[in-house]
């Protein structure tokens, strides 16, 4: 783990955003991007309005904990070749190609079910969050295997980029949708839209693979040598190269982002019953708040690269606790759009400096031979404790309140603050030794 960043000028930092492979992956971001908020706080806007008990609307969060498991088979997708696809595409693209297929039947299936059928509509959030889920492992080891590691903060700003431009659809646009016309309607635009992701996996091409598993034979000897590389190694190499400092470093991950996802799936309910209306959450939750999170992660990008990684982490740890009390703050005023404005902005400006920070950080962790199934171990833990979290919210607002639940989302922040200060130490001297 190194934080040394190579000096350049601002000039020189700011044209790495025009190289193709930077470029492309905003696009790949936009695949990854789509489908979050549809099984997540656009889809608990859509059980609000169909009268779900606010208990049962917060263990939805439980499908998104899909995302957190992803290391389970991150193996497979890290190693395991693909009939035809694989042949075709590659090992990254075709995977890609499988999970979009996988969350375009999801949506259309979500679209027509619907509260009135809500456990068929939860077996095909289900389907969609697996599918994601799968998506990412092969977007994230892409993104890596695309770029060396100096160029990961810029990456990761590209990949933030794209990711929040389908957030802003599959928020603002399925809430103006929904609004106008219906939510069936609205969810089966969003399954259109997963063509986007297609035609960009075959527009771009295949990086270059470093320690490449064979594909195990169907024997005990076979299979056994296939896991032991595959499933074994990238977790032995990760312990052996940071050795003391590994435990701390996966302990730093969990908790980084546990003030942010714990509040996030309330957010949409919590705009709902202040008052405000879809068309108002949309215009400033969602549009207004898309740019402010696109300042921040392009400024975290540039910062990243001008100053390495610790300060900026120390910087969105900070920001990324603090701005749960201003909602809090919030929950305590009448309905305005001037406040619920500077909120969001606070909001999402940290929100997205932070989001990008962190990936670059959790790309820099990695070992390239073990790209998808390392990064999908780091990224599980990453969201795992949040999500699992998240699934009482609903209980604590309905029991407190929504000023008792934020102010408790922002004490959730204090754990990060102080690991990443003792990272920055390490790395410091690291560096000096």
């Amino acid at each position: 783990m190194t934080d040394a960043a190579p000096e350049r000028t601002w000039k020189e930092t700011l044209l790495i955003y025009t190289q193709r492979r930077v470029i492309a992956m905003a696009f790949l971001g936009f695949s990854g991007g789509l489908p979050f908020l549809l099984v997540f706080s656009t889809l608990t806007a859509w059980l609000t309005e169909g009268d779900i008990s606010r208990s049962t609307i917060g263990f939805f969060a439980w499908v998104g904990m899909t995302y957190s498991i992803k290391v389970l088979w991150a193996p497979v997708v890290d190693s395991i070749p693909l009939p035809v696809l694989t042949r075709h595409f590659g090992q990254r693209r075709g995977w890609i190609l499988v999970g979009q297929i996988g969350i375009g039947l999801g949506l259309v299936t979500m679209a027509f079910a619907g509260p009135g059928h809500l456990f068929v509509l939860s077996l095909a959030a289900l389907l969609v969050a697996f599918s994601s889920a799968t998506q990412d492992i092969a977007i994230d080891a892409f993104r890596i295997e695309s770029a060396e590691p100096e160029y990961q903060g810029a990456m990761s700003a590209a990949y933030v980029f794209g990711y929040r431009v389908a957030l802003l659809i599959a928020g603002a646009g399925a809430l103006y949708l929904a609004d106008f016309f219906s939510w069936t309607v609205s969810y089966a635009a969003m399954a259109m839209l997963v063509s986007v992701g297609v035609m960009t996996v075959l527009l771009v091409s295949e990086p270059e693979r470093e320690g490449v598993v064979d594909k195990p034979t169907l024997s005990p000897l076979g299979i056994g040598r296939w896991f032991t590389h595959a499933v074994v190694g990238p977790f032995v190499e990760f312990f052996q190269r940071n050795r003391r400092s590994a435990l701390i470093i996966l302990l730093f991950i969990a908790v980084f982002r546990l003030s942010d996802i714990a509040m996030g799936i309330m957010a949409n309910p919590f705009y709902l019953d202040m008052g405000y209306t879809k068309t108002e959450i949309a215009n400033v939750a969602k549009i207004f708040g898309f740019f402010m999170s696109i300042a921040g992660s392009f400024i975290s990008g540039a910062l990243v690269i001008k100053w390495g990684l610790m300060k900026p982490l120390m910087i969105g740890a900070i920001a990324v606790a603090s701005t749960n009390l201003l909602f809090a703050g919030l929950s305590q005023l009448e309905p305005e759009l001037t406040y619920l404005a500077i909120v969001i902005s606070a909001d999402n400006i940290s929100g997205g400096f932070a989001a990008t920070a962190f990936i670059a950080y959790l790309s820099s962790l990695t070992n390239r031979a073990y790209t998808a199934t390392q990064y999908a171990l780091f990224s599980s833990l990453m969201t795992l404790p949040g999500k699992f979290i998240s699934g009482f919210s609903g209980i604590v607002v309905e029991n407190f309140g929504y000023f008792e639940f934020f102010v408790v989302a922002a004490l959730l922040g204090i754990p990060a603050i102080g690991l990443v200060f003792w990272l920055a130490r390490l790395t410091s001297a690291s560096r000096s030794s």
